[in-house]
């Protein structure tokens, strides 16, 4: 149970849903606000200033992405963490939320000791000050747009983004702990490859907890991303347990990487959110 009691604000309509929850951090020692309307979950968030929103993205009035962005714009509310709760999976839904400043999506139908984990580790960053991810100790959120930003004015360096695909198709088959160790394992080679092909100046970090990205070199790049790629591609198989190794090869949703990288128009962008999008707009 968290030190000191941590106020949980939970915008949800599904009034079961909102109800276990309540109930469940309830019992975990938190502080529990429920609200089932966007409108109330904005007006909620000013006047009762949560630790942390659990937010459901479909809603009676307005929907989870208008009372995030206005969350985002109201100084008192602006760096509340923000986990999604929803059933959207699509890769533009999740971008959408990215630009927002969202920090962790879950889908429904979810596991719920697994949403209790990442409350915990939203929770344990914003209370540390910590800019790195829990899972994989590499840095995210303001200091990889900070790294960003100095690529922007340099204009010497490349990005190169590398998405492990299908994630979360692998841990509502195999549980969060697999798919932790997935993201442990994926972080840890890409960072071995970056030892041997790159430099000591080289930058690794989250964009999104399944994307990452990469300041190197424009000489290095092209080298580097094939290695990664190589290697990745001959491990992901092995993640599978031995009983659905040779099935998850023809598996639609089965883990995959892609790539996109931007070298030669650094100039083209101002700000780290349009370089962004642009690298998920290249990924293939």
């Amino acid at each position: 149970m968290p030190d000191k009691k941590s106020k949980i604000l939970i915008v949800e309509d599904d009034l079961d849903i909102a109800e276990m929850l309540n109930a469940y951090f309830g019992v975990q020692g938190y502080e529990v606000v429920t609200v089932n309307w966007g409108e109330d979950g904005v007006r909620t968030a000013g006047n009762e200033r949560p630790d942390l929103v659990i937010l459901d993205i479909r809603l009676p009035d307005i929907d989870g992405y208008e009372v995030a962005r206005r969350l985002r714009s109201d100084r008192r509310t602006k760096k509340i963490p923000i986990i999604f709760l929803t059933e959207k999976r699509d890769r533009a839904d999740r971008l959408r939320g990215l630009e927002l400043g969202a920090d962790d999506y879950i889908t429904k139908p979810f596991d719920v000791q697994e949403l209790r984990l990442r409350v915990r580790n939203s929770l344990e960053r914003m209370g540390q000050g910590s800019l790195t991810n829990p899972v994989s100790g590499l840095p995210e959120g303001m200091l990889v747009n900070e790294r960003i930003e100095e690529c922007l004015e340099e204009k010497e360096d490349a990005l190169l983004l590398i998405s492990l695909e299908n994630l979360e198709a692998f841990r509502e088959l195999y549980g969060f702990v697999a798919s932790d160790d997935v993201l442990r394992a994926v972080s840890l080679m890409i960072h071995n490859a970056m030892r041997e092909v790159g430099s000591a100046s080289d930058f690794l970090g989250h964009l999104t907890v399944a994307d990452f990205v990469l300041i190197v070199s424009s000489e290095t790049i092209a080298p580097l991303s094939e290695r990664v790629l190589n290697r990745l591609e001959q491990s992901l198989d092995y993640f599978y347990p031995i009983k659905d190794r040779d099935e998850a090869v023809n598996w639609p949703n089965r883990l995959s990487i892609k790539t996109a990288q931007i070298s030669s128009r650094i100039g083209d962008f101002q700000t780290p959110e349009k370089i962004k999008k642009e690298l998920f707009r290249l990924k293939k």
